[in-house]
């Protein structure tokens, strides 16, 4: 039997926020995989190791968590005022399949530095020293992101002293701009109509859930009606399958009432989308690294899950989904926070804190976001190629 020898694509493993995945230019890809469909598909599972049934990504680039299972595209932009065009696969661990049906708000911070480097921005909106605003179209849906990369001889800076919690190490601080936000994909807002709606859950009851469409889909609903106070850290929660199995059936039946399934089980197909999230108002605890977190320093406490597992900080879309909820007066998220006015909070989350800031305005009965802002930060893992039989895709 003759087996096809391994070829190499060049690929950059670089973390973004919280997050990291092997980057591609469009151009460089296989010709294959350059357009969408499984040929591309079949080729981001056998990069990362998937589908994995021992959950490790043993033979593969991921990491093995939400965080880390992660593929972008980049490639200069078809719209018009944009650099680069940027689409991001969530490839599930354990199942073959890629969902494409969001953003990644956390490796939305690497696109710009990935972009400079890769020759993919016009020398002319790049300074010798300064801070390049690269213009970037997020494919997935259709939204323009501004990421604001700091530059040092005519190259992104990566090192520096911003500290993001849920990252080891300091680095440059790179601002992200979500420009209208809202309504991701197309919609409304609050697909529901109401800020505050009633969702049915069979097996769990009717719970009080903010439904929101800023960022990313997200489903909020309240932490003490799970018997928690918000502080719970990644154990508490990942190491009971019933709490897992709940959040779950809440997403599955959210996005049924979301308008983003027609029915619940085609939720297990769709694990990027929507999130899960539960709010509580400001209390004392510990994080992860073991940093304490003072009530008196925060707006509220958001505990979020992503693709079945709660995560160890917070998803920088999900972010931007609660500094847009929390601007408007009478979501789960703006109680939480203590009600009024907003243009800006800080949440606690398992691994520390994140300051988001988002304005709303009500325009004919319509809740709108013009931007919402949050700061991560971006540097290069690894870069060369990534290698994959000739015969996986």
């Amino acid at each position: 039997m003759v087996h096809a020898p391994q070829v190499r694509i060049p690929a950059t493993y670089m973390r973004g926020g919280t997050s990291k995945g092997v980057f591609f230019r469009l151009q460089d890809l296989p010709e294959r995989a350059r357009t969408p469909g499984p040929a591309r598909d079949a080729l981001l599972l056998r990069v990362i190791g998937s589908p994995d049934p021992y959950g490790k990504h043993t033979d593969g680039m991921g990491g093995a968590t939400s965080s880390t299972s992660k593929t972008v595209i980049i490639s200069r932009s078809e719209s018009p005022d944009h650099d680069v065009d940027y689409l991001f696969g969530q490839v599930s661990i354990d199942k073959p399949f890629v969902d494409w049906s969001g953003n990644c708000g956390n490796l939305s911070a690497a696109v710009g530095p990935f972009a400079i480097n890769g020759g993919l921005v016009d020398k002319d909106r790049i300074p010798e020293n300064g801070v390049a605003v690269v213009r970037i179209r997020q494919v997935n849906i259709g939204k323009t992101i501004l990421a604001h990369v700091p530059i040092t001889g005519g190259a992104p800076r990566e090192t520096g002293n911003f500290e993001l919690d849920g990252v080891t190490f300091p680095a440059a601080e790179v601002q992200l701009d979500f420009v209208d936000p809202a309504d991701a994909g197309g919609g409304s807002m609050f697909p529901t109509g109401k800020l505050v709606d009633e969702l049915e859950v069979p097996g769990v009851g009717t719970l009080q859930a903010t439904m929101i469409n800023a960022g990313i889909p997200t489903i909020f609903v309240n932490a003490v009606d799970f018997g928690y106070d918000g502080t719970e850290l990644q154990g508490a929660i990942n190491g009971d399958p019933a709490a897992l199995s709940t959040f779950e059936s809440i997403r599955a039946h959210g996005a049924v009432r979301m308008g983003l399934i027609d029915h619940v089980d085609e939720a297990a197909g769709r694990q990027h989308t929507p999130k899960v999230a539960f709010v509580a108002g400001p209390a004392d605890y510990v994080a992860s690294s073991g940093r304490a977190v003072k009530a008196a320093d925060i707006d509220l406490l958001v505990r979020a899950l992503s693709m079945g597992m709660l995560h160890h900080a917070m998803m920088g879309t999900a972010a931007v989904a609660i500094g847009t909820a929390a601007a408007i007066p009478g979501t789960l998220v703006n109680r939480a926070a203590g009600g009024g006015e907003r243009q800006s909070v800080r949440f606690g989350h398992p691994s520390g804190t994140l300051k988001v800031g988002a304005e709303a305005a009500l325009q004919q009965g319509e809740w709108i976001v013009k931007k919402a802002t949050m700061s991560r930060s971006a540097r290069v893992l690894m870069e060369g190629w990534v290698r994959v039989p000739g015969d996986s895709f």
